[in-house]
């Protein structure tokens, strides 16, 4: 079977066309496209301008994911979208496009939770069996364990996600949005050299970020004071913009690994997979391995392409629910920005 899958829950607008073999045998991309809205730097994406974006951009890129798959529309069985979570106006584009393409193909709906489409896409890329699930984005923070059919929130952000963070420093900072804030800010930590103390907010299972971001934005403002650097009274050395990017890096990441660790012990894993686009970091891979090999576990990642949000992962996502028999009736396919990862029954899975 094959589906086409709608991704634009936010700034990414993504087309992927997937099929699904005989049972037992690995999914196969057919193609996987997508196209970034970038705002200027020091400002976020507003909804109404993604949307717009999205509206401009989905029938060319529908477009070039089936002549790059080389099928016909008859080849298609069911169009997936993203129901949610994200951003109100970017989803609805989204949602219209797909109800249009299902009445004009005559074909199924499925409509998607985005999260669970990052974990069945890290899922099938990895190998991964049953991992604790670490969904890192610039929507959402969760630590995630499967069950009973479920995929079970065991720790999540109390505030903002951690991408989000990431996000509105790089705002502070003047980074350039493009290819993304996250990716630049990574590249500047890079270079830091010393580690400036910052909040450390872990309550639990859960971690907050707000605090963090309200911290570094005051050194942030500090460091422009005083032209791009100032001396650390403690360690009497010069902290730079880079060393700013380097110790929020350093403390969030600290977190997730902490709340990840607690719930492999909770639930008797070996295997931890990172999904989501924070995922991507490669210090994250980094700190998350030494972790895991501390456990004698093991880390599982993908890199852009599927960490980042994608309509491949929809696509796949839905077309296992298509598979065992789940659909949305065209006057349910809504979208809505508030769908907890814990909302979905994993029919797919026993």
């Amino acid at each position: 079977m094959i589906a086409l899958g709608l991704e634009g829950s936010a700034n990414k607008l993504g087309v992927g066309l997937i099929l699904h073999p005989s049972k037992g045998d690995a999914a196969q991309i057919l193609s996987n496209i997508r196209h970034t809205f970038v705002s200027p730097p020091g400002e976020g994406f507003l909804p109404k301008d993604t949307a717009k974006h999205h509206r401009s951009w989905i029938i060319r890129l529908v477009k070039q994911a089936m002549k790059e798959a080389g099928l016909r529309v008859e080849d298609v069985h069911c169009i997936c979208y993203t129901k949610g979570p994200g951003m109100g106006a970017p989803l609805q584009s989204v949602a219209v496009a797909a109800r249009m393409l299902a009445l004009l193909w005559g074909k199924k709906l499925v409509g998607v939770n985005h999260c669970v489409g990052h974990i069945e896409m890290g899922r099938e890329i990895t190998g991964a069996q049953n991992p604790v699930v670490l969904y890192v984005s610039g929507g959402n923070t969760q630590v995630i364990a499967y069950a009973s059919q479920r995929y079970r929130i065991f720790g999540e952000a109390l505030d903002i996600a951690v991408g989000n963070c990431l996000d509105r420093f790089a705002r502070t900072l003047r980074i350039s949005n493009d290819p993304a804030p996250g990716y630049n800010i990574e590249q500047l930590a890079k270079q830091g050299r010393h580690l400036v103390d910052l909040p450390y907010a872990v309550k639990g299972m859960d971690c907050s970020f707000s605090g963090i971001l309200a911290s570094v934005d005051i050194l942030a403002a500090k460091l422009e004071a005083n032209h791009g650097g100032w001396m650390d009274e403690t360690t009497n050395e010069v902290i730079t913009r880079e060393d700013l990017c380097f110790s929020l890096q350093e403390t969030v990441y600290a977190m997730l690994v902490e709340i990840t660790e607690r719930a492999m012990a909770h639930v008797g894993s070996s295997q931890v997979l990172i999904v989501g686009g924070v995922g991507s970091n490669e210090r994250l891979q980094e700190m998350m391995g030494i972790m895991a090999r501390d456990r004698r576990g093991s880390v599982f990642a993908t890199d852009e392409r599927f960490c980042i949000d994608n309509g491949i992962m929809i696509a796949h996502a839905g077309l296992l629910a298509y598979e065992t028999g789940s659909t949305t009736a065209l006057e349910d396919s809504t979208c809505t920005q508030r769908f907890r990862t814990d909302e979905v029954f994993v029919r797919w899975r026993e």
